[in-house]
């Protein structure tokens, strides 16, 4: 990702553990919900293991927020527009352990008010740790390869994607996507996941 002091890091594990004590909710219930282990929900939160956006999604409907609520203030706008300068990172590395989980991810519309989709500029690299897990929530995901090759499993289908390719899914599909043959890979994706109830 290219490197932009003027860019603040977001800290999603802070923002989930603060709403989920205000909303005075357990590790138990956030569990229950998303349908993740307890020890899981625990490792989010304390900065030893960083979610990919599926289980953001997840994590958020749980909450009874939109996942964008952990990117930044509420959206205020009717349009935002988003300088290179202005995106908003978040970096898939266990802070307290230096581990690479193998992408990074910026948001692209922070905000925006209402908004049912959620778009991402992401950087795919090789990981120093492997995540093998496929994800699956609730909505609609698009990804368009920008640049270098990326792997994708879609329930039982394998595929690699390259430049100008692109994938639209059932996000209910199990998934998971890597960069292609250890090269940095650039995507733009684009999350819908419905409302929380």
């Amino acid at each position: 990702m290219p490197d932009n002091d003027n860019r603040q890091e977001m800290h999603v594990a802070e923002k989930i553990k603060a709403l989920r004590r205000e909303k005075q909710m357990s590790l138990q219930q956030v569990a229950e919900k998303t349908g993740f282990s307890t020890a899981l929900v625990s490792q989010i939160e304390n900065h030893l293991i960083s979610p990919p956006l599926g289980t953001l999604s997840r994590i958020a409907r749980a909450l009874g927020v939109e996942m964008g609520y952990f990117f930044g203030a509420v959206g205020e706008a009717d349009f935002t527009i988003v300088r290179s300068h202005e995106r908003r990172p978040v970096s898939r590395v266990a802070s307290k352990q230096g581990v690479k989980y193998g992408y990074s991810y910026e948001s692209l519309a922070y905000e925006q008010k209402n908004r049912h989709m959620e778009p991402f500029l992401i950087h795919l690299e090789p990981a120093t740790t492997k995540d093998r897990n496929a994800y699956s929530h609730e909505g609609e995901e698009f990804i368009f390869v920008l640049d270098g090759k990326m792997e994708v499993e879609l329930g039982e289908h394998r595929d690699v994607l390259e430049p100008g390719d692109s994938i639209y899914f059932n996000s209910r599909i199990p998934h998971r996507v890597q960069c292609g043959e250890g090269s940095v890979t650039r995507i733009l994706a684009v999350i819908y996941a419905p409302k929380p109830e």
